[in-house]
Order: structure tokens, then C-alpha cells, then sequence
């Protein structure tokens, strides 16, 4: 039996969205039903907070979906944190409260990732023939490949 799983990327101003169907069996490649973006309104950020809460969690539940996997935070190399960082880490939050109110939600960092492959996220991520061989169905873009690393590297996992 399939599973629908969801994978979310904030960053300061939207969410990227992969959802995906993923089948018991892991020789066969996770379907992409949907893959887009989520952006954050213009104006006041609590307001758009509010927006982007009701929308992760009516798409979730309508949806049907079992286990949603976030991106984890993580601090940019060699810099201090800007306004954007904290930014992104406030609608995480929001993200991370609206899944975890609909269904199973884990938060994953690209480390832990990297270790389980034992390669880097981002060599997975520009790998292309990974990619033909992990997916199928719906377009994928490559920008939103780092969305469906979580599904994918989640894979039998509870």
C-alpha cells in the first residue's frame, strides 16, 4: 500500500511543496503528484502567517496526507544571520504547527541526510540519473528537488 508524504522547504518568503505517493515497495520510484510554491503575501507577515497556516493545513487535509517532512534550520556558512534567516525560521515555525495539527511531521536536517547517503544533499540534488531512478509521474523541477529528498531519503522510515 502507497502513502502520500509531503515535502516542505521554507525559506523567508514561501515553501517550496513536493507532494508525492510514495510505495511500500522501495524499488519502485515515489510519484510526484504536486510540486510548487507557497509565497508568503505581501504586507503584514502576521497576516500572511495566518494565510499560509490555513493553506498548509486545508491542503493537507483535503489531500489526505499521512507524514509531511520539513527541511531542518541551519546556520549559513561564514556569515552572521540576517533579517531573512530569522525570518525563515518564524515561518517554519508556522509550517511546522500546521502540518504537526493535520498529520505525522518530522523535521529533517541535510546532514542527517548526507550521512544516511553517504554523499552530500546537494551532489543528490544535481545528480540527474539519481533523480530518474528515485521519481515518476508529475513534473519535478530542479529547484524544488531538496523538497523531495526528505520524502525520498524518509523511505521505510516511521
Amino acid at each position: 500500500m502507497s502513502e502520500r508524504c509531503v515535502g516542505l522547504v521554507v525559506s523567508a518568503g514561501d515553501v517550496t511543496v513536493v507532494d508525492t505517493q510514495v510505495p511500500a515497495d522501495s524499488e519502485v520510484p515515489v510519484s510526484i503528484v504536486m510540486d510548487t510554491n507557497w509565497k508568503l503575501p505581501t504586507g503584514d507577515r502576521q497576516h500572511g502567517y495566518d494565510i499560509l497556516h490555513q493553506q498548509c493545513v486545508s491542503y493537507l487535509k483535503e489531500q489526505k496526507v499521512e507524514r509531511v517532512f520539513v527541511k531542518a534550520s541551519a546556520l549559513p556558512q561564514g556569515s552572521s544571520a540576517k533579517l531573512s534567516l530569522l525570518e525563515g525560521a518564524e515561518l517554519r515555525g508556522v509550517i511546522m504547527a500546521a502540518a504537526a495539527s493535520v498529520c505525522t511531521t518530522k523535521v529533517i536536517a541535510k546532514a542527517t541526510i548526507s550521512r544516511a547517503y553517504k554523499r552530500k544533499v546537494d551532489d543528490c540534488i544535481k545528480d540527474d540519473s539519481f533523480w530518474d531512478e528515485q521519481v515518476e509521474g508529475g513534473t519535478l523541477r530542479k529547484g524544488s528537488r531538496e523538497a523531495a529528498m526528505l520524502v525520498v531519503s524518509q523511505r521505510g522510515r516511521k
